[in-house]
């Protein structure tokens, strides 16, 4: 098999921090198909020489998982091509046509890391070039829109040109490692699946916290903020693969089927419901590692009396006969005590304990962590094995613990390429479908609609917090604690 991957966007963070690296690991391991190419274009010029010394520059700022190897990224190099192109010159779109056509592929991917407002330009460009042939796939990368209408606005733009089969729309949490053994754990194996529902569980709680500020992105980040950011997509796919039903296969749309449900599935929110089931937050000054780190409103490019929240918890319901009454919590935020992603299952307590069990402390709970490492954690509780007199008839917590890393080494593979490489071979398992996002857009647009009317509802919060203490005061009241607070 033959293949070309283009990146538009090929000088941006994106680019050089993730893209390259996952094109360079899945080269450097043998992973790829056959033989390809590869093309950045990008407004700055360059030629292929001087891109490919400028990568090499950005490539030793990376860390890696194994050390940085020269030869392998030299031969990687030979793959590497440059194009200049102005996104808005139909001659950029003939001279990229004209490399295509160059040496014929089986497979050629066209990856949008650009703003997204520039995707409808690109593809309909495209389309005129005629670059919208069987063969190609388009890779969009999130966000897709501002709100509904804009995101209805981009994907029937991009629809006109190519079919939905050629549009893959990324969501890199679902490339995760602990993801996919997520559905592998429901649906590979028939020791959860009898609990798995409203009888068993009593909660579910999935937390993407960032202890990172907005960076260089406080222009791009004051006109999102997290909910768009993070929950409409992230936080949300993690809840449909908590949620959804056994799917009749591992085919794409049949995974995606029972995620759409499970969206269509989700509670609406009233006005009343997101006074008093979403939390949002802004982060203030405060303390990072020991560190001192600056307000929201004081980075580069954020309005110094911004309301855009970069702190959402909130609560949801999926109203289904398996679901049913279950809240599933979720909660994401910048600035926060440390980094790390994570799901958590509550399992209901027994009917009748007959043991002392530890005051305070929540069992019998599954923890699935995605980062910074990817483990299973079960919470059981089992008898204390000591001599002294008043621990006799108590249960301490145990853990059963699956680190991946310990499990099956450290050649994990990273999200994106594991993406990028599924996108090569046409699989869209694990991409969004158009549907999804509509679905997604649809039951977020109260929360933001009821927000434009009461900006100040934005609590702050200080950095290297958890959040605005209302956060706990929405799991406290049906007597359930963050995992921190245990």
């Amino acid at each position: 098999m033959t293949y070309k991957v283009i990146f538009f966007g090929g000088t941006g963070d994106l680019a050089w921090r993730k893209l390259m690296p996952a094109m360079y690991e899945a080269f450097r391991h043998g992973a790829l198909p056959g033989e390809g190419r590869i093309l950045a274009a990008a407004r700055e010029r360059h030629d292929d020489a001087s891109y490919r010394l400028w990568l090499a520059e950005r490539f030793s700022q990376l860390s890696w998982a194994e050390p940085f190897c020269e030869q392998a990224f030299a031969q990687f190099a030979e793959q590497l091509h440059y194009l200049p192109m102005d996104l808005s010159d139909p001659q950029s779109y003939t001279q990229l046509r004209a490399w295509i056509d160059r040496e014929p592929a089986d497979a050629i991917v066209i990856y949008l890391a650009t703003a997204p407002k520039l995707f409808t330009q690109i593809c309909l460009s495209l389309g005129k070039a005629g670059l919208n042939r069987s063969s190609i796939r388009i890779v969009l990368e999130k966000p897709l829109g501002h709100d509904l209408e804009s995101a209805i606005e981009i994907n029937e733009a991009v629809l006109s040109v190519f079919k939905e089969q050629q549009v893959f729309r990324i969501d890199h949490y679902l490339g995760k490692q602990s993801v996919q053994n997520l559905m592998a754990l429901r649906f590979g194996n028939s020791l959860f699946e009898p609990l798995w529902r409203r009888e068993w569980i009593s909660s579910v709680q999935i937390t993407i916290a960032e202890d990172l500020g907005v960076e260089k992105r406080g222009a791009y980040y004051d006109h999102s903020g997290a909910l768009r950011d993070m929950v409409q997509n992230h936080l949300l796919q993690l809840l449909c693969m908590v949620a959804m039903e056994p799917p009749s296969s591992d085919d794409a749309d049949s995974v995606r089927d029972e995620k759409l449900k499970v969206l269509r599935s989700l509670r609406p929110f009233s006005a009343a419901d997101v006074a008093q089931y979403v939390v949002r937050g802004q982060y203030r000054a405060g303390s990072i590692a020991g560190h001192a780190v600056k307000a929201y409103r004081d980075e580069p490019g954020v309005d110094p009396e911004s309301t855009t929240e970069t702190f959402v918890a909130l609560r949801a319901e999926v109203e289904n006969w398996r679901w049913a009454g279950v809240p599933f919590f979720l909660r994401t935020g910048k600035r926060l005590a440390t980094r790390g992603a994570e799901i958590v299952i509550n399992f209901r307590p027994v009917p009748h304990s007959i043991f002392q069990a530890p005051i305070g402390s929540e069992n019998n709970r599954l923890v699935i962590r995605l980062q910074p490492e990817d483990s299973i954690e079960l919470h059981l509780l089992a008898k204390a094995s000591r001599r002294d007199r008043a621990e006799q008839g108590r249960l301490a917590p145990v853990a059963l613990d699956l680190d991946f890393k310990e499990a099956f080494g450290s050649q994990s593979i990273e999200a994106y390429e594991r993406l990028l490489r599924k996108v090569i071979a046409g699989r869209l398992d694990l991409f969004v479908r158009f549907d999804e996002q509509r679905a997604a857009w649809s039951w977020v647009m109260p929360i933001l609609e009821s927000w434009a009317q009461h900006p100040e509802t934005c609590r702050p919060y200080a950095a290297g917090t958890w959040g605005p203490p209302a956060a706990s005061a929405l799991t406290a009241r049906e007597g359930i604690t963050w995992p921190e607070e245990r």
